[in-house]
């Protein structure tokens, strides 16, 4: 199936940002969504505001660091419309602080999300297109997985690990599935400098005021790694600020 009208979309960190943008992105081209996030107010008026303007799609709270989760979102893609095209793995944190402040329960967090909660999307989705024959992965990384600059070394590990973790896939994926790792630079979303501390913060709230491009060119990136034709993969995508170095 080529292009994105009628595809079956599954959307993690769907509530805001990234995922927000993507969500109105692919639901103006057509897609058929099941949107995932942990903050259900959030995720409802997301589904909402896609469902005024025409579009079919239903929400799921999910918390990707449980793997339940991810299955409840790819069954309710199944149940709901017989199929999965899509999963987009965009749900993230980015609680970035030195190392001296040895802020464990935010490494912790940021390794769940990104790197388990990654996995289980894989583990839920995997045997799914398998069974169909056909689907596609959409991984959102980031630059920092590229340059690494403090105090963001626990979040670009994490972020590095995705980008190993989004090769090895393709790599094994086959002939007949896409597997596509979409890398963001500074993208201006409320999650910039949350749960940092208050320094490290205000310094990335101030610079993602100053370069930082909107959610909205990376979600137009991640579409058109899903708008490709039948057997052709955009593997990977780095998108950035030309301000960003």
């Amino acid at each position: 199936m080529s292009g994105i009208q009628g595809k079956v979309i599954a959307i993690t960190g769907a509530s805001s940002g990234i995922g927000e943008a993507t969500a109105h992105h692919l639901a103006e081209r057509g897609a058929r969504l099941v949107l995932g996030a942990r903050r259900r107010e959030r995720l409802d008026a997301v589904v909402d505001a896609v469902a005024a303007r025409g579009a079919d799609a239903t929400g799921v709270v999910v918390d990707v660091r449980r793997r339940e989760d991810l299955r409840l979102l790819t069954d309710t893609a199944l149940e709901r419309y017989g199929r999965l095209d899509v999963l987009v793995s965009n749900a993230g944190t980015m609680a970035v602080s030195p190392f001296d402040e040895l802020r464990q329960d935010d490494w912790d967090a940021m390794v769940a999300t990104h790197v388990t909660g990654l996995l289980n999307g894989i583990a839920a989705a995997l045997p799914v297109f398998r069974r169909q024959g056909a689907g596609q992965f959409v991984n959102v990384g980031s630059t920092a997985a590229y340059v690494v600059r403090p105090p963001q070394g626990v979040y670009a590990a994490t972020k590095a690990a995705v980008k190993v973790l989004t090769e090895g896939l393709r790599q094994e994926a086959g002939p007949d599935l896409r597997v596509t790792l979409v890398s963001p630079g500074f993208t201006h979303t409320e999650g910039v400098g949350k749960g940092a501390g208050p320094e490290v913060a205000a310094a990335l709230v101030r610079r993602r005021d100053e370069i930082a491009m909107p959610p909205s060119a990376v979600a137009s990136a991640i579409g058109y790694a899903v708008a490709q034709p039948d057997g052709v993969d955009v593997s990977e995508i780095v998108v950035r600020p030309t301000a960003q170095d």
